[in-house]
């Protein structure tokens, strides 16, 4: 029973917490922002890394209502940025790849939006924490860390994947060549010892 209830409070809690998470192409030459409406003293964070393309680099920043920069990094595989808004308005995070002329670059991002509720009401009086709520506590805060590592070796496994097949196609064009440059090479081989051994006829002599 006490397992049950459990995973109802970690379930509810799931659904109160506002994330969006997913990974975009950004074209070479190119930049793409995304918006978020946001309340006065909401809190979000934002995660983001280069998975694909070039040297694996972008430039990345987000602002305020206002237009002020809240975050700036240039040519960085990966960031993170924690931030509590000031003001109301659209905030928006924007992603350039305008310093790569010929490099798609393919980009996770993880953005969360919002404070942690209490798993459970009765969480919010002074009172210590009862056997059942240190429990649910306790599988929260292990899931959440199981959560991160599945998005890091998922993250892992995409960008090992993109590079073999990478590799993979370098490797059969390679061989491709390698294998028409051997058959013209044992024709031309086989064209010059036929040459070689070709009976030569001189003039013939014609009687008068």
């Amino acid at each position: 029973m006490q397992q049950l209830v459990s995973l109802g409070c970690l379930l509810f809690h799931v659904f109160v917490v506002f994330a969006t998470e997913f990974t975009f192409e950004l074209p070479d030459n190119d930049e793409l922002c995304f918006y978020e409406e946001m309340e006065n003293g909401d809190k979000f964070d934002l995660d983001y890394q280069v998975i694909s393309g070039g040297n694996y680099d972008v430039n990345c920043f987000v602002a305020d209502a206002n237009d002020n920069i809240l975050y700036n990094d240039e040519k960085k595989q990966y960031g993170s940025f924690t931030h509590t808004t000031n003001m109301k308005g659209a905030y928006r995070a924007c992603f350039s790849n305008k310093f790569s002329t010929f490099s798609h670059k393919y980009i996770y991002l993880d953005f969360r939006h919002g404070d942690e509720n209490l798993l459970l009401p009765s969480m919010t009086r002074a009172t210590a924490l009862t056997q059942l709520e240190s429990t649910c506590v306790s599988i929260h805060e292990i899931l959440k860390v199981v959560s991160e590592s599945q998005t890091w070796y998922r993250l892992r496994e995409a960008h090992d994947r993109i590079r073999a097949d990478h590799i993979h196609s370098n490797v059969t064009l390679w061989s491709l060549g390698e294998t028409a440059l051997l058959f013209v090479i044992a024709v031309g081989q086989v064209m010059l010892l036929k040459s070689f051994f070709s009976e030569k006829k001189g003039p013939v002599a014609v009687p008068t």
